[in-house]
């Protein structure tokens, strides 16, 4: 009857949000008296959910399932809800996750709620709260069904360590037809993702063009953190079309969001809705993103960001 999480990892080292969904299982798992499974896939070192709350790792090694497949992933996850008796399984509300969640929820006869940003409030009924309307407002869902599928917002519940340990066993779960074929993945390298990234900086028409994303580049830096743009500027083949945030492309949900030289259309803000504390520096008052940020500078980008650097650099050299 344990509470059942995916943790996901890449090359075999789990990302972020693996540990924040093993935070989130560990505190269902407390308000129902019971312990965390998780499963894991083609992972080196599980040993680290334990710090996390996860007591028992159930290990899918299989190089089949080298890469993501939503279908091989769902059936192996319900292949081990069913062994382990679960009623609630832990997923994120990654993108992988949200192609695998209703695939798994189908195979196990559950019901699923995504973007849920706390901990149940009530485990009878099991209720939890969701951000709606494009992270305009909020629900509270009720799953009514036996067996309850459970997407955590990313960097909504965050990673709460408990001393523990995780016992290890391997799984092998009949895989069944992948029906893709993966070549190769290219992925950037050497640079925050906008994925994993608790803070990310992003830019708009308002830079002029390519030639200035220098500054741009070098205030992330000094921030450790991702670089994005909208969507005018990967349509101008200033930016890749993967820094694309909005509606239309990535979604965030980082601790702090930058927007500089960006007016704020209503698909770009339906796509960074969810980040926590947004930022705004643009020369227009009246642009609308100043309505939905909770702090705004308006000045020419190309005077404040210069400054900005300049003052984060000394502070980080007092440090």
């Amino acid at each position: 009857m344990s509470v059942l999480v995916y943790t996901e990892s890449e090359k075999g080292t789990f990302k972020k949000v693996a540990l924040e969904v093993a935070s989130y299982a560990k505190t269902v798992a407390d308000q129902m008296g019971t312990t965390v499974t998780a499963v894991t896939f083609n992972a080196d070192d599980t040993a680290i959910l334990g710090d996390y709350g996860v007591d028992k790792v159930l290990k899918v090694n299989d190089q089949k399932l080298e890469t993501f497949n939503a279908n091989a992933y769902a059936s192996a996850i319900a292949q081990a809800a069913k062994q382990e008796g679960t009623k609630v399984i832990v997923v994120s509300s990654s993108a992988d996750s949200k192609y695998l969640a209703p695939l798994l929820a189908i195979d196990l006869d559950a019901g699923y709620a995504s973007n849920v940003v706390e901990a149940p409030s009530s485990t009878s009924p099991f209720t939890v709260k969701r951000t709606a309307f494009t992270n305009k407002a909020f629900n509270m869902t009720a799953i009514n069904t036996d067996v309850k599928v459970v997407g955590v917002s990313k960097n909504a519940f965050g990673l709460k360590e408990n001393s523990g340990s995780a016992t290890a066993e391997d799984f092998s779960p009949s895989v069944p037809e992948l029906g893709v074929k993966v070549e190769s993945v290219d992925k950037v390298t050497g640079q925050v993702t906008i994925a994993d990234a608790e803070i990310v900086v992003s830019g708009g028409r308002g830079l002029k063009g390519p030639e200035n994303w220098g500054m741009i580049e070098e205030l992330a830096d000094v921030l450790g953190a991702a670089t994005a743009c909208s969507k005018p500027v990967s349509d101008l083949g200033w930016r890749p079309h993967g820094e694309h945030v909005g509606q239309t492309g990535k979604p965030v949900a980082a601790n702090l969001y930058i927007a500089i030289g960006i007016s704020g259309a209503i698909q770009h803000l339906a796509g960074i809705n969810a980040s926590k504390v947004k930022v705004v520096i643009n020369t227009d008052p009246e642009a609308p993103f100043f309505k939905a940020a909770d702090y705004g500078i308006v000045g020419d980008a190309f005077e404040v960001v210069p400054k900005l650097i300049e003052k984060l650099k000394a502070f980080k050299a007092q440090q």
